[in-house]
C-alpha cells in the first residue's frame, strides 16, 4: 500500500513592494515623473494610479508618511534585475594560485616555480606559496622562511605582500597580491 503527502501548499510569488491594494497606509507621498509630488490620502494616490493605467508601488514603506511611486511594476522589477545582473557581472572574483616548495628546494627548481609565480600576478591572479615539511624536515623551518621571503623579495615589482610567512601544522603559508597598475 502506498502512502500519500501531503502536498505543500503553493507558495504565492511575494513581491518584494507593497503594491496597490497591499498598500496599508492611510496616506501616501507620491513621487515620480508622471504625477505632481506631495502627500495624497491612499485612495486618492489609488485612483490616480488606475487614471494612468500603472501601479502603485510602496518605495519607502518606512518613511513617515510611506513613500510611493506610480510606475509600470513589471518593467519596474525588470530593469532593477538587470541592474543587479550588471553589478555582479562587474564584480571581480579573487583567484588564488598555489605554489608549493620544499624546505630545501635548490635554485633550478626555485627559479622554474618563480617564472610560474611572476606569471599568475601579472595575470591578475593571487599567490599562496608555501613551503610544505614533511615528516623530520620540520626542523628546517628557518630555511623554509627564508626561501618564501627571498620569492616576496624578487617578486616585489610584481606584487605586495598580503601576509608574511606563517607556520600552521606542517605548512608555513605567504600570501602575494598583485600590484594595480594605475595610469
Amino acid at each position: 500500500m502506498r502512502r500519500r503527502f501531503k502536498s505543500q501548499p503553493r507558495r504565492e510569488n511575494k513581491n518584494p513592494h507593497n503594491i496597490n491594494e497591499n498598500i496599508k497606509a492611510r496616506e501616501v507621498r507620491l513621487v515620480g515623473d508622471n504625477v505632481e509630488m506631495g502627500v495624497y490620502p491612499i485612495s486618492k494616490a489609488r485612483e490616480l494610479a488606475n487614471e494612468l493605467e500603472l501601479d502603485l508601488v510602496e518605495i519607502s514603506p518606512n518613511a513617515e508618511p510611506p513613500v510611493c511611486k506610480i510606475i509600470d511594476y513589471k518593467k519596474f522589477l525588470y530593469e532593477q534585475k538587470k541592474r543587479d545582473k550588471a553589478l555582479k557581472a562587474k564584480a571581480t572574483k579573487v583567484i588564488i594560485k598555489e605554489i608549493r616548495f620544499g624546505p630545501q628546494t635548490d635554485d633550478h627548481d626555485y627559479d622554474f616555480k618563480k617564472r610560474h609565480a611572476e606569471k599568475f600576478l601579472k595575470d591578475g591572479a593571487k599567490l599562496k606559496a608555501y613551503v610544505f615539511f614533511k615528516g623530520r624536515s620540520i626542523v628546517y623551518k628557518d630555511q623554509g622562511e627564508i626561501l618564501l621571503l627571498r620569492l616576496a623579495q624578487d617578486l616585489e615589482e610584481l606584487g605586495k605582500v598580503e601576509q608574511m610567512p606563517k607556520l600552521e601544522g606542517k605548512r608555513m603559508t605567504m600570501f602575494i597580491a598583485p600590484k594595480t597598475n594605475k595610469k
